[in-house]
């Protein structure tokens, strides 16, 4: 197999970011697209599963065909989402990292436009966009287009899902006619031919591996209920029986996707909301936090996801299934990326499995069944995790040495089997505590009329139990109830606590929370910045 050197495609400065990155030998579809695009102008489509290296495959050419002369945009790469947007920048930026002259600039909403307008303004070769941003730029005339040579749509179909169609043609009618269009996806949807046909000329297909089919290096697995509001039960007991999850968990809605955070976060889980009307700062912190590993969670729409580009994902968790296959594979292909193994659940009431059976005819995968684990399971598993754990661990000889003879004064009363036992309780109660009394949650179809029980249960305490509390920053400071409660979590260590009555307006906040927890959180609140800015509080009862 030759390298991206042996191809001589590329000038030493990439070179140079491309061994600085670790990418050694193209992956096949980066080997199809480069080599077509410097042999040939036609219009391309291109369809490769998500994590194959699409990105570099059209990146890479525009990067080493810009001419550094021409002061204007030569490249315009569009595409569905602000995430997209500025992943794709990102990834550009690395691969040009030496090439010290070239100007890669994002331009998506959600941002001051009067900072866009001045990077514009200067010498600019590449625009990353989403088509929003960039027809208001076009219609206030400060952005211009007529020395575009090559166009990028990537993830079009998503555009035209979005209902982007009439910004497209708007947007592409500014374009030269001689020039170069390429059309990026991972699925081939029912609007790829209405896109072909539309924006593109005799277009060449080029196709790694099949059409619409999910990644090899991904597991498909479903879980059954038998009444939709167990569904939370079930999520829980499949993260629980996961001891090393790190996910994104998909909602078909905004509200579900708050309301499954909610739930992940009060039960002591580290996760967050991803959603379409969060603002451009709100979504950066989130994502920011999930990449760098700070939250173990992600609950997100499918347009909030789009363009996520992040490594090492275990588990992709379908609340609730989506109706488009294409859609599934999009959703899967955020696990098993880049020669990783990963996992795609689906959560499904017994009536949804023929969804599952069509995905599978048109996907060309299998789905397994596994039963939902029981408390005994969980317990079990967890109890392993922890021992293994305490197998691994590396002492710092060094720094315990000084520590050691006062542990030893204070545990001397304990044999070995009582250090044991308490040591493991500390890490293991709450998984003993919570699944003590839990029942087989799995559907039993023997005629019987199967009980409903309610979707989560909370512990009811009277209203003299809380305390309420005033934090100086409200939803003018992009503070959301999911948000507020995130904080109070990281204020007390994610410790188990009820939470009252929230009240989020304009410059301040006003929230209950157990009496016994109300001088913790007044410590743990007052060390946290909120976006940069430092947190009051006080009690008010």
């Amino acid at each position: 197999m030759k390298t991206f050197k042996e191809y001589n495609f590329f000038n030493d400065k990439i070179l140079q970011s491309l061994e600085e990155i670790g990418f050694k030998y193209p992956t096949p579809i980066q080997k199809k697209v480069i080599s077509f695009l410097f042999a040939s102008n036609k219009d391309i489509i291109a369809l490769a599963q998500t994590g194959t290296g699409k990105t570099a495959a059209f990146g890479l050419p525009i990067i080493q065909k810009v001419n550094f002369e021409l002061k204007k945009p030569q490249s315009l790469i569009l595409c569905p989402t602000r995430e997209l947007c500025i992943q794709i920048t990102r990834d550009l930026c690395r691969f040009s990292k030496f090439l010290s002259s070239i100007r890669i600039i994002p331009l998506y909403g959600g941002v001051n436009i009067e900072y866009q307008i001045k990077s514009i303004q200067k010498k600019t070769h590449i625009i990353v966009g989403t088509p929003g941003r960039i027809i208001d730029l076009i219609k206030r005339k400060k952005l211009f287009l007529n020395e575009i040579k090559h166009l990028i749509l990537d993830e079009a179909d998503e555009m035209m899902n979005m209902g982007f169609k009439e910004e497209l043609d708007y947007i592409i009618a500014q374009l030269p006619k001689k020039r170069q269009s390429l059309l990026f996806s991972a699925t081939m949807s029912k609007y790829m031919n209405v896109i072909a046909n539309t924006y593109l000329k005799d277009p060449v297909e080029i196709i790694i591996g099949r059409k619409n089919v999910g990644s090899d290096d991904v597991k498909h697995i479903y879980y059954i209920v038998d009444q939709l509001r167990k569904k939370y039960l079930v999520l829980k007991r499949i993260i629980d029986i996961n001891p090393e999850i790190y996910g994104i968990i998909f909602c078909s809605t905004k509200k579900g996707t708050k309301e499954i955070a909610e739930y992940l976060i009060k039960d002591g889980y580290n996760a967050d909301a991803l959603y379409g009307d969060l603002s451009q700062t709100q979504r950066e912190y989130v994502m920011n936090r999930f990449r760098n590993k700070n939250l173990q969670f992600l609950v997100a729409t499918d347009v909030a996801a789009r363009g996520l580009d992040v490594n090492n994902i275990t588990h992709v968790i379908n609340y609730n299934i989506p109706k488009e296959s294409e859609i599934y594979v999009h959703r899967s292909g955020r696990t098993g990326r880049a020669g990783n193994s990963g996992i795609s659940v689906c959560i499904v009431h017994a009536r949804e499995t023929r969804n599952l059976k069509e995905f599978e005819k048109k996907i060309g995968i299998n789905f397994y069944r596994k039963m939902v684990p029981t408390g005994k399971e969980i317990c079990e598993k967890q109890l392993l995790y922890f021992i293994e754990r305490v197998k691994k661990v590396v002492v710092d000889d060094k720094l315990m040495k000084r520590f050691i003879p006062e542990i030893q004064k204070n545990l001397k009363f304990f044999d070995k089997e009582e250090l044991i036992k308490r040591f493991s309780w500390i890490e293991f109660n709450r998984f003993i505590n919570y699944y003590k009394d839990s029942k087989d949650i799995n559907p039993i179809y023997l005629g019987k009329k199967i009980k409903k029980k309610s979707f989560v249960k909370s512990k009811k305490l009277k209203k003299e139990s809380f305390s309420k509390l005033f934090l100086n920053i409200g939803y003018k400071d992009n503070l959301t109830k999911l948000g507020l409660i995130n904080l109070i979590n990281q204020a007390v260590n994610n410790s188990r606590i009820n939470i009252g009555h929230i009240e989020i307006l304009s410059n301040f906040s006003l929230f209950e929370v157990e009496k016994r927890f109300k001088r913790k959180i007044l410590v743990g609140m007052s060390r946290i910045n909120h976006f940069g800015r430092p947190i009051s509080i006080e009690i008010k009862n």
